[in-house]
């Protein structure tokens, strides 16, 4: 039944999208979402690269991520001159996404993301159309889906070496056009979101990799065409302090547009695109510094700054930043996900166990999981 409702909003909400005619317009829709870092709900060691751990069953995670991104679209508009100007059509940006998950089992869990943008500014779509300013405040896509981990490390202290190992997940999701579409907050239609993740801990060492594809209709933006895009994602960490009470991790990320971009000239009749034979990757690093202070590891603090990755320069020398890539991001992540990690095998799990490293029963006079 849940499925069957979540099915119909999308469905309700992509005819009211195309009755609104905004995504429609050629050249200058601003039916682009701004911000591509689409966190995962559940638990995760990265910003930006899926996890492959799910929560406990029967449980429920929930999670916030604060970003800010500075300048993620920018407006190239033609002039008489050769070098043509730039305006930031989304300046200062800061989008707050709610991150829900339920553990249907040890493997399978369902996810859900609410984003939203907190504040912004920028000229939009505005110096084309003399629509104004960007809102300052819009909804975003909501996202759902489900992870499920085919291959599972054990839930043990990850410092154990009978804890390391390799771990593979998959995840199916779909964003639904809930958003704004004027403001560069939602796309056309619905995104379908099928991707692979995979890692692998030895001891305070550990990497991890996401492949996937974002599926989804053609919007071309003053020649910048999103469209289809692959998602290839990952990250390094090592943790700094015992208990993973500070870890460190590096990540990158790049989403090739698997469409043709486009030159568009501005006639007397308007603006015409004409595909030029080239390609975008939009793509960013980051560096971010992580705290999961209970035993466990089921609360987590994340905080990461990162930018762009240059896509080369143009014909007068300019570093090109691709569409939706921001000159800088700061990401603030709390996540609450039980993992039920339990190292000693009692039945209690570390997180409410005295003793996490002795098997003990549950009610004991030495303290919950702690031996006579």
């Amino acid at each position: 039944m849940h499925m069957r409702a979540l099915a119909g909003a999308i469905i309700c909400a992509t005819a009211a999208r195309t009755a609104g005619a905004d995504c429609s317009t050629p050249i200058v829709s601003g039916c682009i979402d701004s911000d591509t870092l689409w966190p995962h709900a559940g638990p995760s060691q990265f910003l930006t690269v899926g996890g492959t751990e799910t929560t406990a069953s029967n449980q429920i995670a929930f999670g916030l991520l604060m970003t800010y991104l500075l300048q993620p679209i920018q407006i190239y508009s033609p002039s008489p001159g050769p070098l043509g100007s730039y305006r930031p059509a989304i300046g200062d940006q800061l989008d707050a996404t709610f991150l829900f998950a339920y553990g249907v089992t040890d493997r399978l869990e369902l996810d859900l993301a609410l984003p939203v943008t907190v504040f912004q500014d920028g000229a939009g779509t505005g110096p084309i159309d003399g629509s104004g300013d960007v809102a300052s405040t819009v909804t975003r896509d909501m996202r759902f889906g489900l992870t499920y981990a085919f291959v599972r490390r054990p839930k043990k202290h990850p410092w154990r070496h009978d804890a390391s190992g390799f771990g593979l997940a998959g995840r199916f999701e779909v964003s639904a056009p809930t958003g704004d579409a004027e403001a560069f907050a939602s796309e056309p239609n619905a995104v379908f979101i099928p991707s692979v993740a995979a890692d692998y801990r030895s001891h305070r060492f550990f990497v991890g990799a996401e492949v996937g594809v974002r599926i989804r209709p053609l919007t071309d933006f003053l020649g910048s065409r999103i469209g289809t895009q692959a998602v290839v994602a990952a990250g390094v960490g090592f943790d700094v302090l015992k208990r993973e009470l500070l870890t460190l991790t590096g990540e990158v990320r790049f989403l090739p547009v698997l469409t043709e971009q486009a030159n568009v000239t501005e006639t007397a009749g308007g603006y015409q695109s004409s595909a030029n034979g080239k390609y975008i990757v939009p793509a960013e690093w980051m560096v971010s510094a992580r705290t999961a202070p209970i035993e466990g590891g089921d609360l987590t603090f994340q905080l990461g700054a990162g930018g762009a990755l240059p896509g080369g320069t143009d014909a007068n020398g300019n570093i090109i930043v691709p569409i939706t890539v921001p000159a800088f991001r700061i990401a603030l992540g709390l996540t609450f996900a039980p993992r039920g990690r339990d190292t000693d095998a009692d039945g209690v799990p570390d997180a409410v166990d005295r003793c996490p490293l002795e098997p003990g029963p549950r009610d004991s006079a030495a303290g919950m999981g702690c031996p006579l």
